[in-house]
């Protein structure tokens, strides 16, 4: 994951209205906190900050120019608006350079179980402990040509060099299963075409 620089600007006021105020101004609402200072209000620039989250994920890490300084920051928690899909807020984690940090990382399944079979993920992210600027933007899992009853659990997913697995090894990710016979009968004609056109004689 590569380490991307932002500007951020201090917040001075706050509250429902402030936060519009600074959404209009084509910024985001940001808090960062954490190793025990106390939280800075801060605001991010709402484009640069949404193409490094399509670009790097969730888990960006940022290098914030801020009064003049750095800050190592773990974007923590993106908070989209529901139905406009605009990001509303954002809390980052103070972070510093060889810090181990636990984060979720997407689970991503690839190619095809065996014919016959339907596969069932239980798991779309594994809890993961990895240094802060090598955080893995996901993990793979391969499944394919497995055969049904295939089951693969969060201690058999390779992690890559430097990450360690939180989730419960025994947590089930993926399963792959017999598919279900979907055929049967057709239904019955149930319209009444016959009679209604053997009404409509003159």
């Amino acid at each position: 994951m590569s380490e991307v620089r932002l500007s951020a600007e201090p917040r001075t006021e706050f509250g429902k209205g402030a936060a519009r105020r600074t959404r209009r101004a084509g910024k985001v609402p940001a808090v960062l906190y954490g190793h025990g200072t106390d939280p800075r209000h801060l605001a991010l620039p709402a484009l640069e900050f949404a193409r490094v989250i399509r670009e790097n994920g969730s888990n960006a890490v940022l290098t914030l120019n801020l009064d003049g300084d750095t800050q190592l920051a773990l974007t923590k928690t993106v908070t989209v608006h529901p139905i406009k899909n605009y990001i509303e807020h954002v809390d980052l984690l103070v972070v510093q350079r060889g810090e181990k940090v636990t984060v979720d990382v997407p689970v991503v399944l690839t190619g095809d179980p065996a014919p016959g079979t339907l596969q069932v993920q239980e798991m779309d992210s594994l809890s993961v402990e990895a240094e802060a600027l090598h955080i893995p933007e996901q993990v793979e899992v391969s499944i394919a040509g497995a055969e049904a009853g295939t089951q693969i659990l969060a201690a058999q997913v390779a992690l890559p060099s430097g990450a360690t697995l939180v989730t419960d090894p025994d947590s089930l990710v993926v399963a792959v299963n017999e598919a279900q016979a979907t055929g049967g009968e057709e239904p019955a004609d149930e319209t009444g075409e016959g009679s209604a056109e053997a009404g409509t004689e003159e």
